[in-house]
């Protein structure tokens, strides 16, 4: 486990520098961009938009470069749940149309607990670490960033390829999407993850031409 750093040090800092990360020594790891949820009436209010484009434009470089590619599905065993495996939202969203090294399901929030073994599948092939994006930024990406930091794998964590849902508190209040996902960060960088955005990780693959145009996908990325 990692040393706790403290918000204040100069550890925690401001955003990371990529200038000198390979990329190609990293997996992309698309965490349970599944169907289930575009459900707004189940779900609630979400927060980012460009989440799916951004995930696209990830999972095309990826793929075009051949490196490593992870998704990541989530099973739910809740019969009335859309992430359960009898729901039509438990299939990946349509621009998930790569074919991705590993396919990881798991029943519970981190992508290290599931099957194939993702911590044993990233040693075997010497990757200096990760890249997580998907859904939803709170829960499920940021628990995987946490235990794949633990777990002796550099993570760097895509927020703007991420998004999640408005919550209540215990409190009853509710605590936005927007507030969440600023918080996730803040509680990830520096310490189990280092927050990066689209646009730097496309710029230091030296593709710069995705940063700001659309991804050619079947159907819409919110499908």
């Amino acid at each position: 486990m990692n040393e706790v750093v403290s918000p204040n040090s100069p550890q925690a800092g401001p955003r990371v520098r990529l200038d000198s990360t390979d990329l190609s020594r990293f997996a992309l790891v698309v965490v349970d961009a599944q169907r289930a949820f575009d459900d707004a009436d189940y779900w609630g209010r979400r927060n980012n938009p460009d989440c799916e484009a951004n995930i696209a434009r990830l999972v095309r470089v990826w793929a075009e470069r051949q490196w490593s590619l992870v998704f990541v599905r989530h099973d739910s065993r809740a019969p009335a749940s859309p992430l359960h495996p009898s729901s039509p939202g438990h299939q990946f969203k349509s621009f998930l149309t790569a074919e991705p090294d590993l396919l990881v399901v798991k029943s519970v929030n981190s992508a290290f607990h599931g099957s194939p073994n993702l911590d044993g599948w990233l040693r075997e092939r010497k990757l200096e670490g990760i890249v997580v994006c998907g859904i939803t930024t709170n829960h499920c990406c940021e628990t995987t960033a946490r235990v794949g930091d633990n777990l002796g794998h550099r993570v760097l964590f895509a927020l703007d390829a991420t998004h999640t849902f408005d919550r209540a508190g215990p409190d009853g209040r509710t605590i936005t999407a927007d507030e969440l996902s600023r918080v996730t960060a803040a509680n990830l960088h520096g310490e189990f993850a280092e927050i990066v955005s689209t646009a730097e990780l496309l710029s230091q693959t030296g593709l710069r031409r995705l940063i700001s145009s659309e991804v050619e996908v079947l159907g819409s990325t919110n499908d």
